[in-house]
């Protein structure tokens, strides 16, 4: 018999839905994967644009409900797994800020990620959705001085989609490595939950190049 609770996520290693899997990980979750060769172009099939026209992952299925977005996801996943006590219930006071910081990921962060990584010219700070990338960031570096995690002593998921973020937008050179950031990033992936899914990312990932290349 089916779990009811099992997800389906569509999937390739070392992208954004290495966190999501690492999520999955950390909450205890039931869950497949639908593993898509980016190699090879796989997300830009018909049938994976019938499931996100942007050809993008994370993806997630759970019985009729289908969720795109890195952000909503996390939320969605959280919510859906509360004995894993990542997610404040919604009369708790931390249910707010918690919902600052995820969405602050997907709408301050990322944006300002992609314009400094393409070395765009800055939007004024009036128009910007960010303001501009260093004051975005500084808001991160305030709330993180307040540690260990983003809301103080307590892990949440929150702190899954972050310290994956911190982990490759360092390694890439895109964000400063600063002492708040690293000892941050350095905190989350030593858990054991990123160091399986990081070693078998590292694994699927050959295989695809190979499978590609070949």
């Amino acid at each position: 018999m089916t779990d009811p609770n099992l997800i389906t996520l569509y999937y390739s290693p070392q992208t954004r839905a290495t966190g999501t899997r690492v999520l999955l990980e950390e909450l205890g979750a039931p869950y497949d994967l639908h593993v898509l060769n980016m190699k090879a172009g796989e997300q830009r099939m018909p049938a994976y644009l019938a499931i996100n026209p942007l050809g993008k992952v994370p993806a997630i299925r759970h019985r009729e409900a289908l969720v795109t977005e890195q952000v909503a996801i996390t939320i969605y996943l959280a919510d859906l797994f509360p004995q894993a006590g990542l997610t404040p219930a919604l009369n708790d006071p931390l249910r707010g800020p918690y919902l600052r910081w995820i969405a602050y990921y997907g709408s301050s962060f990322e944006p300002a990620l992609i314009d400094k990584f393409m070395q765009r010219e800055p939007a004024p700070i009036t128009q910007s959705p960010y303001a501009d990338y260093d004051t975005m960031l500084g808001a991160l570096e305030a709330q993180l001085a307040n540690g260990p995690y983003l809301l103080g002593e307590r892990m949440t998921a929150a702190d899954v989609l972050w310290g994956v973020a911190f982990s490759w937008t360092m390694m890439f050179g895109i964000v400063p490595t600063k002492d708040v950031f690293v000892r941050y990033a350095e905190r989350m992936t030593a858990r054991p939950a990123f160091q399986r899914i990081n070693a078998a990312d590292a694994e699927m990932a050959a295989q695809h190049a190979a499978a590609a290349g070949g």
